[in-house]
Formats: C-alpha cells, structure tokens, sequence
C-alpha cells in the first residue's frame, strides 16, 4: 500500500476515534440545532412563514418569540410555542425570531422586530392589527395569558387551552398535553 494512502487512512481513523458522541441537552446551553424541530417536534415553525411588516400591512395579529437555539430556557418553552401554532392555525402571525441578528443593530420602526426585543429570551410579544401591543414578557410565560392575549388581539373567543408539560420527554415529539377543565 502507498505511504501516502495508508498515512489518509491513518488519520481519517484518529480523527474517527477522537469524536466524541453527541447528545442533545434540553436543560442546558448548549447548542443542539433547530430547538423547534428537537424539542416540540415542530420543524415547521422556523423560519417564519411570514414578516412583522407583512402582517402589519395585512392586518394581522403577531405573536412575535424571541429566542435562541442554545438557550436551555428557551429549549423549555418550545412546545408552548408549538401549541400556539395548533391552537391559533392561521389565524395570526406566528413569529418565533432568532435573536442572534437583532443583537447590536438599532430598531428601525414598529415594522421591525428588533424594536419590541428587550434583550431577554424567551419574550413574547403579542401584536394586534392595528400595531398595539396587547402582551409583552418574558421568561416561561404561561400558555393561558398568551392565549388570553390573543384572544384579545384578534377580537376570537380563545380555543379550548390544553397544558403543556414542560417537564415531558426528552423528545418532545412524544409530548404530554392535558385538557385543562373548564
């Protein structure tokens, strides 16, 4: 065999035996890749199908989320963003916004997301149509006040809320959602 052949297969094997698996982390920071297709088994949700800026212009509620992919709180949150999704359909504007590109840039107007962003992940922001905000928090904001806000923005009696459990598996495919009595 060639030196130089068996010199690549050398390497390719150390490099090989020197990976270290992986293992994605929900309660750390780490980065794990998309925590919307990891962790609510809803790939869908980024990136957003539609613009703050359209949905102003159209007249439309927002529900704008902050977050960020190696944010064990945000990692926690998803599924609530997740079940807004079905709870709400098509409805609003669900806009789960990164915020790595908004870091350091200034607002550019109440079109912009970057001009409801107050530096802390998770943050809700809720939109009416007519550019008002009805609902603006962060942290683990709890599923009924979102739903309430919504309700509120788009004038619709809120659907039936349904608990996510934070705590649920690791694959949150397989997430536990609860009827909550009414």
């Amino acid at each position: 065999m060639p030196p130089l052949v068996s010199a690549l297969i050398g390497l390719c094997l150390s490099l090989f035996l020197l990976v270290s698996p992986v293992a994605a982390a929900r309660d750390s920071n780490s980065y794990d890749g998309n925590i919307y297709a990891l962790y609510a088994g809803n790939g869908s949700l980024v990136p957003p199908a539609s613009t703050l800026a359209d949905a102003l212009k159209g007249g439309r509620s927002s529900v704008l989320v902050f977050y960020l992919d190696d944010s064990a709180d945000c990692k926690r949150f998803a599924p609530v963003v997740s079940e807004l999704q079905r709870l709400w359909l098509s409805n609003i504007e669900l806009l789960p916004l990164s915020i790595d590109p908004l870091q350091g840039r200034p607002p550019n107007g109440p079109q912009d997301p970057a001009s409801y962003w107050k530096g802390q992940i998770p943050q809700v922001v809720v939109i009416a149509p007519d550019g008002t905000v009805v609902l603006d928090r962060d942290g683990q904001v709890p599923l009924g006040d979102i739903n309430e806000a919504i309700s509120k923005a788009t004038g619709l009696p809120a659907p039936e809320l349904r608990t996510v459990n934070p705590g649920g598996n690791f694959n949150e495919v397989n997430i536990e959602v609860e009827v909550v009595p009414g």
